[in-house]
């Protein structure tokens, strides 16, 4: 018996270890937190289950792995491929109320720091950005993972071999055709070319402090000229000075009074929680997580994820008083 609790033990602790590491692995694939959070879950459930046939013939890692690559390929083959509303459609011309909603599934969403230790930030952050989650999406499931595992995570062709269950040279082969694809992406996204740029941290406080005014003159004023908005799981996007004026007009009733609380997400890149007027006058609830692209010292886009179930996901509160 105590030989057994102390194998449970065991095993409890080397996948907790793995956790962080596994979970940005199934973001990275799946494109949403609360997926990648799932695919964790039941990665651990099967671990518990076969834990008697693991043959230590590769390595417990290379193992876990194993199931949770398999899981996210058979989760990736009965969905389609996540997008934001700025690759999905042209910007809404006339600025109407927000009507049309795609369902969560549609989208992809920020996600929380994997971990609080500064030991578990991992490898290449720029990858945690949300332009690169976007042109992930675009690859076949198995070249994503291959892509994922070499060029993220830096692990051998062996390694992703055993790991996925295919050849070294399929592997490599992936690997080519995954990255002539994303080079090629790159090319083509305005984005891409700004993920270098450090946070303007003025600037940022500046849209916080025009936000919760709702002065809507000085909040337009701090977009670049070809400025955007989007707000999942709205289609509808704007971009452009006039419009981003019209649309702040048009959503002031539901906007004036908000509160913002300082978060970070995908790779502990600044972001803000927005609250706004409920129907009690003592508190504020939840809206949405703001997370901000600057161009030329500018706002170029403004990504406003309308999904309160992130709130919790973030540790935020379910409330905040006026």
């Amino acid at each position: 018996m105590e030989a057994k609790m102390n194998e449970t033990t065991l095993e409890l602790q080397l996948f907790e270890n793995l956790k962080p590491e596994l979970t940005s692995f199934c973001y990275r694939m799946l494109g949403s937190i609360d997926d990648a959070d799932d695919a964790v879950q039941e990665t651990f459930i099967r671990v518990w289950q076969s834990w008697h046939s693991f043959r230590q013939d590769s390595s417990f890692k290379t193992w876990v792995y194993r199931i949770a690559s398999n899981l996210c390929l058979d989760k990736l083959r009965q969905a389609k491929r996540r997008t934001r509303p700025v690759d999905l459609s042209d910007p809404a011309v006339p600025i109407v109320e927000l009507l049309e909603k795609f369902p969560d599934s549609a989208w992809i969403w920020p996600a929380p720091d994997f971990s609080g230790s500064p030991e578990d930030i991992f490898i290449r952050k720029d990858t945690l950005e949300l332009c690169f989650i976007t042109l992930l999406q675009i690859l076949p499931p198995r070249q994503r993972a291959v892509l994922i595992l070499k060029d993220v995570f830096e692990w051998s062709s062996k390694q992703i071999s055993e790991t996925l269950g295919i050849s070294p040279a399929a592997v490599n082969s992936a690997l080519q055709r995954a990255r002539e694809t994303m080079d090629r992406e790159k090319l083509h996204s305005n984005e891409f070319s700004m993920m270098d740029v450090e946070p303007d941290r003025e600037l940022l406080s500046r849209y916080v402090e025009a936000f919760e005014q709702f002065d809507i003159n000085a909040l337009v004023a701090l977009f670049h000229e070809e400025g955007r908005l989007s707000m999942p799981p709205f289609a509808m996007w704007v971009r452009g000075k006039d419009d981003l004026f019209k649309f702040f007009v048009l959503t002031r009733w539901h906007c004036k009074g908000s509160r913002f609380l300082p978060i970070t997400a995908n790779g502990g890149y600044p972001a803000f929680a927005q609250y706004v007027p409920s129907g009690e006058d003592s508190y504020l609830v939840p809206w949405g997580i703001h997370m901000i692209e600057i161009k030329d010292k500018q706002i170029y886009h403004v990504q406003n994820f309308i999904n309160t179930k992130l709130f919790s996901r973030f540790g935020l509160p379910a409330q905040i008083h006026r």
